[in-house]
């Protein structure tokens, strides 16, 4: 059976995706992964992984995987923050704070890179599978006409280029592998909640929209061509500009 490993699983979208997964007439091992001690409940085709995202940590759900011999047929990583208690995106110079800029830089950059690190192993040339990362319009350089938000944006234009430098290393050692980067549009979750009233009508969705179109985006796309070259598409799938 194919395995579907999914990181920042305790994520709404994550969440719908595994409701959404779950309903397909094609049945996959599902591998949650989440620093969550929350434990969902228990399904036989679904594993629960608990991970504070230290290398030591994925390098054990690495060692588990490759026992069970799982045949990878998507990875994702709905891993993401914008704000917390104390900070909310910049909108001036003066706002930038380095704790900030650094508390996202490891949550929207280095998180996604060592998950996708870790499932490096589990991956070669006969692997027909996808990894996707969520990333934002906004991490667009071409895109950006509005300014602001400076630790946002340079955390996922650095995730945009780190999975373009991955591509490029994976057309050698995964031919079959496509990566992705994932703009999912604003969703009604905890992330978007500070920022939902100025959303233009009907374009507020839910996680389980959301998570069909990622999942109709990543399985059933005839566009994904392994071109060495990963992805970068919004919610209908069209290509954002680098």
């Amino acid at each position: 059976m194919k395995t579907i490993i999914l990181f920042g699983a305790s994520s709404a979208i994550a969440k719908a995706y595994v409701k959404h997964l779950q309903n397909q007439t094609i049945e996959f091992n599902i591998v949650c992964v989440s620093s969550s001690n929350h434990v969902p409940q228990h399904s036989n085709n679904i594993t629960f992984y608990n991970t504070d995202y230290s290398t030591d940590s994925l390098f054990g759900l690495t060692q588990h995987l490759k026992d069970e011999e799982a045949d990878i047929h998507q990875v994702i990583m709905f891993n993401g923050k914008l704000h917390n208690s104390e900070h909310m995106p910049e909108k001036k110079l003066e706002d930038i704070n380095a704790d900030y800029f650094n508390l996202l830089l490891n949550a929207n950059t280095l998180t996604p890179l060592l998950c996708l690190q870790s499932v490096l192993p589990l991956i070669n040339h006969k692997t027909h599978c996808t990894i996707t990362a969520l990333s934002a319009r906004v991490g667009s350089i071409n895109d950006n006409k509005m300014g602001g938000w400076y630790s946002y944006r340079a955390s996922k234009s650095a995730l945009n280029m780190l999975f373009k430098t991955a591509a490029v290393e994976l057309a050698r050692r995964a031919k079959n592998t496509k990566l992705v980067l994932f703009h999912p549009g604003t969703t009604d979750t905890d992330l978007s909640k500070p920022f939902q009233k100025n959303v233009p009508e009907g374009k507020l969705f839910t996680p389980e929209f959301v998570a069909h179109q990622l999942f109709d985006l990543t399985n059933n796309n005839p566009d994904l061509e392994l071109n060495g070259e990963p992805a970068y598409l919004d919610w209908q799938g069209s290509t954002i500009p680098w």
